[in-house]
């Protein structure tokens, strides 16, 4: 194999391949990118076996072939190259050379073949979303994903059609996120799904780049992003999204209406005291003023008052601070309305009716 392209488009292209490859792996063939010559330029590929990526550059190719490199070793290598410079590729009895100007290296390579392919077998829904859009659901939902590795099906993001929209949700059990989009054109009759975290993350990195559409087409067990000269396939995971609808609130009658700069910016200052492990913070409501305290035994007092349009009765509740300020940066107007009903509750928080996202948070006891 032997192959010439500018070190820019090979960086940009490293970048999106090689953040897939885990630090630490114990099959020494994933630490590897493909490294792909043929009539279509250089096709580079990463995989950890739950997700890859596969994007095709421009180079000169004057011998078609392909080899294997360790991936975080190789994106160093060209990161470091000078601006500008050209990179020779060449690959061959086990080694990869990489040239430029007077830079040279020999890397250790692994045989192609070795390499392994997510096989995405038949993938009947296929469907265009605008980059946008994807971008707006993934930023508004992906802060509320568990962790929580117990509870894997509430490790990423979960999607579904009803008779008129895309709705995707994800909750962790303390906090929800859901944003509605308008039904794309060919998702009739699409599972329900479960993107999983990692591939959520890739892919926003991906959608930075991209400006029109990105073509999607999904089974009930793997789906697949068009971006592009990039490709992303992951697996789902494999198991049932609870009922979430159950959790959102349909009576709570107390609206409290705030500029939700300014309620996270209170949040902020006095979450500064409250303990690592609870961060919990008391707001008491009442007649158009929040007042925001926090009591730490170890660090003292903070309280701070924040104007606001509210018109019922008197309430005090407690909230996670972080919860709370993970959704108020989501919201992008100059009003956040609260949706109450008492201090044991769950709260929905959103920017008005018809805003196509909307929060609920579990009150803490304080």
């Amino acid at each position: 194999m032997k192959a010439t392209l500018e070190r820019a488009v090979l960086l940009k292209s490293l970048g999106h391949v090689q953040s897939v490859v885990e630090r630490r792996n114990t099959i020494p063939i994933l630490s590897n990118v493909l490294l792909e010559a043929g009539a279509n330029g250089l096709r580079l590929m990463a995989t950890d076996l739950d997700l890859q990526v596969d994007e095709t550059v421009a180079a000169d190719v004057s011998q078609e072939g392909a080899t294997t490199v360790p991936a975080h070793t190789f994106f160093d290598i060209v990161r470091k190259l000078p601006e500008g410079a050209q990179v020779e590729l060449t690959a061959a009895d086990g080694k990869m050379q990489v040239v430029a100007g007077r830079a040279r290296f020999n890397l250790q390579t692994l045989p192609r073949d070795d390499f392994p392919v997510i096989a995405e077998g038949e993938l009947p829904t296929r469907f265009e979303l605008p980059a946008a859009t994807l971008r707006q659901i993934i930023d508004k939902t992906r802060f509320a994903i568990s962790n929580e590795e117990t509870r894997y099906y509430l490790m990423g993001i979960f999607f579904h059609v009803t008779e008129d929209a895309m709705k995707a949700a994800a909750t962790d059990g303390h906090r929800l996120a859901r944003v509605t989009v308008e039904k794309p054109e060919g998702s009739d009759g699409m599972p329900d799904i479960i993107v999983p975290k990692k591939c959520v993350g890739e892919l926003r990195k991906l959608l930075d780049e991209v400006e029109g559409t990105v073509e999607v087409s999904l089974s009930d067990s793997k789906i697949r992003f068009g971006l592009g000269a990039a490709v992303l396939t992951s697996k789902l995971i494999d198991g049932k999204f609870p009922d979430y609808n159950r959790v959102i609130p349909t009576a709570n009658d107390k609206l409290l209406k705030l500029d939700p700069k300014s309620f996270m910016a209170g949040v902020d200052r006095v979450a500064t005291i409250a303990s690592e492990k609870t961060r919990a913070v008391k707001m008491a409501v009442s007649n158009d003023t929040v007042t925001l305290s926090v009591t730490s035994p170890e660090n003292g007092v903070a309280v701070e008052e924040i104007p606001a349009d509210y018109k019922s009765d008197g309430l005090e509740i407690g909230f996670n601070a972080r919860y709370l300020m993970d959704i108020l940066h989501e919201i992008e107007g100059d009003t956040v309305e609260v949706h109450l009903a008492d201090a044991a509750a769950p709260t929905l928080l959103r920017e008005k009716d018809d805003s196509p996202a909307l929060y609920v948070l579990m009150p803490m006891r304080v």
